[in-house]
């Protein structure tokens, strides 16, 4: 168990440190592959950067991280272990947002495309734009409740218990909040890069389908994979 690792690996304590230097460091580094693995989050917001600019991705990764943050708050105050004792109730919530990013990769694939013009993304309406990147965000972070579950399983393995709990959870949820905002920026900059290339029909068709099924296949491995 990583908690055992943690211990047997200990350096000694010097003063009243609030978190051990090197578990923090084996925190920085699993959570650094963990944000960098693809998922919807990263997809949308790269899409988002594509078709609309790094400013309009913004208001998507504030978007994410507001729910993710939300479920990590959840996560630490005891309600991971409560979906996990409830498992009707858990996969509901992983079915509703199987269904969400389901219909989301849909809506992508069959948006309409022009030659030289990179129409907004068919789910953001003309007006308050920000408001429904920022909302279309928070949803797509919050369709997967499986974050809750890891996240309760996860930071755990990282807190003290002879230290300051709550300090460790505030230092390790802000690690968390900058190393994967940093992979969003790198997403969104990589979507950037390609919207150079977006403005034939021919190009921004092949990408709807990608990313569109990029959501649908993450839409199906949600709602196959139990909790």
């Amino acid at each position: 168990m990583l908690r055992q690792f943690l211990r047997a690996s200990a350096v000694p304590r010097r003063g009243n440190a609030l978190m051990a230097l090197h578990t923090w460091w084996l925190f920085v580094g699993m959570t650094f592959v963990v944000s960098a693995t693809p998922g919807p989050n990263m997809v949308l917001v790269m899409s988002t950067s594509a078709r609309r600019g790094l400013r309009a991705a913004v208001c998507s990764m504030a978007g994410c991280m507001t729910s993710l943050l939300a479920m990590l708050g959840i996560s630490a105050a005891g309600l991971g272990a409560l979906l996990h004792a409830f498992p009707a109730v858990f996969d509901l919530l992983r079915l509703s947002g199987a269904a969400y990013l389901a219909y989301l990769g849909v809506r992508t694939w069959q948006s309409p495309v022009h030659d030289a013009a990179l129409a907004p993304a068919p789910w953001v309406p003309a007006s308050e734009s920000g408001v429904a990147l920022y909302r279309q965000g928070a949803l797509v972070a919050a369709s997967n409740p499986k974050a809750i579950l890891f996240a309760a399983a996860f930071f755990p393995q990282f807190i003290h218990p002879d230290r300051p709990q709550f300090t460790q959870f505030v230092i390790l949820l802000a690690t968390f909040s900058v190393v994967e905002i940093g992979w969003y920026f790198v997403y969104g900059l990589s979507g950037q890069r390609l919207s150079r290339y977006l403005g034939r029909a021919s190009v921004l068709r092949v990408f709807n389908r990608l990313t569109g099924s990029a959501f649908v296949g993450f839409a199906a491995l949600m709602a196959l994979t139990s909790g």
